[in-house]
């Protein structure tokens, strides 16, 4: 899909990071392919000696010789890098999109007939193990999209959504991770009160949430059906799970994800 194309970042942080090196190591690309962009000077130095990529602060130079080009930068300097790389890339480009809040007209505005896919991915893509939500624009052919969907799964799971999602999409998987670090982190203040030492209570809750979810994605099971097969009657499972239901868990959970969502409205509105 993308082995006789040249694939660029403009910004260099860590989702930039995450997804070359996922990239590499599912030999979706070679070094030679990938160029890296970014204002830090150390920071491409360290990005060309870790990865063996190129780099380069000329970010229109870059955009120009781009087959696919991606967006990794922080949402407010996304005026200033259209404006610059705007007239440098080529309408037969694929542009990518990470800048949360950005919308595709936006881009679109500026990248005219370009085909433009806007991504939503989470934290875990830096471990391999991110979820992401791609919308494609109104230029961008399926066939663009499934070269976008092949290169996020070298860092996780992908979707494909209306773009219209993309705030639901923040708010459930963008924002899930803090609400599971507190949920493991809360797990983990009851190993330590139960009598465990801290880092082992850390270990029993983060690897008992990953299998969990593992066994969710795997077994294709709704997760209600997977909770009644570790919950005997009259057991230790029903009374905890009866004191969650008590303590309104499952709806604060819920209300968390309708909050982060709004929020994702709301900041939104300020970039168009």
């Amino acid at each position: 899909m993308v082995s006789n194309k040249n694939v660029a970042f403009i910004g260099g942080g860590a989702i930039a990071e995450a997804l070359l090196r996922g990239m590499l190591q599912g030999g979706l690309v070679k070094a030679g392919q990938l160029t890296v962009c970014d204002v830090a000077a150390e920071r491409l130095d360290y990005l060309a000696k870790t990865y063996g990529v190129a780099v380069s602060p000329d970010s229109a130079g870059v955009a120009a010789g781009a087959g696919v080009l991606f967006l990794t930068v922080k949402p407010q300097v996304i005026p200033e890098v259209l404006a610059v790389v705007g007239p440098a890339v080529r309408k037969s480009a694929l542009v990518v999109s990470v800048a949360a809040g950005i919308t595709i007209a936006t881009l679109q505005d500026k990248l005219p007939e370009v085909p433009i896919i806007r991504v939503m991915p989470n934290t875990a893509v830096a471990v391999g193990a991110g979820m992401s939500a791609l919308a494609l624009g109104r230029y961008a052919a399926p066939a663009d999209g499934e070269v976008a969907a092949a290169l996020f799964a070298s860092v996780g799971r992908v979707v494909t959504v209306k773009e219209d999602a993309m705030d639901a999409v923040t708010g459930l998987s963008g924002s899930g991770p803090a609400f599971v670090y507190v949920m493991i982190d809360a797990l983990a203040d009851a190993g330590v009160r139960v009598g465990f030492p801290r880092q082992m209570a850390i270990t029993l809750a983060a690897q008992t949430l990953y299998g969990a979810a593992k066994m969710v994605l795997e077994t294709g099971e709704h997760p209600a059906k997977l909770r009644d097969m570790v919950t005997s009657p009259a057991g230790t499972t029903i009374a905890g799970v009866h004191v969650l239901e008590q303590k309104g868990v499952r709806a604060a959970l819920i209300d968390a994800v309708v909050a982060a969502t709004e929020r994702s409205r709301e900041m939104g509105q300020k970039h168009k």
